[in-house]
């Protein structure tokens, strides 16, 4: 069982270093989830990500109070808008758009409301 736990971490840490470089891919949420594979799995893997320089403090902040850094809040704000604006530029359908809205909507509601970090 601890194979199945080691891959589901690697491809949650997969998956949340490329949602470094992609916005609309989350990466703090696949950070979590590879910290819990990696709990299971691989002490070397946990304890790698929990003292990483970058990873390691968001994981904790999450960890301790379901914080969120404010960094991190407007970095998400400024890529989703990002994101958004280049559907509008590309001339995506009005049905997209809206579903567009409304889901980027849910995820800026939920990122602004958790605590400070």
């Amino acid at each position: 069982m601890r194979i199945v736990w080691l891959i589901g971490g690697l491809l949650a840490l997969g998956c949340g270093l490329i949602g470094v470089v992609l916005p609309l891919l989350p990466t703090v949420p696949f950070l979590l989830l590879a910290t819990f594979c990696f709990a299971r799995s691989s002490e070397r893997l946990h304890n790698w990500l929990l003292s990483h320089g970058t990873f390691g403090p968001m994981i904790e902040d999450w960890n301790r109070n379901g914080a969120i850094r404010p960094s991190a809040k407007r970095a998400a704000t400024l890529s989703i808008l990002v994101v958004f604006c280049i559907s509008l530029v590309f001339g995506v359908k009005t049905t997209v758009l809206v579903i567009q809205a409304v889901v980027l909507s849910a995820v800026l509601f939920f990122i602004w409301t958790r605590p400070n970090g």
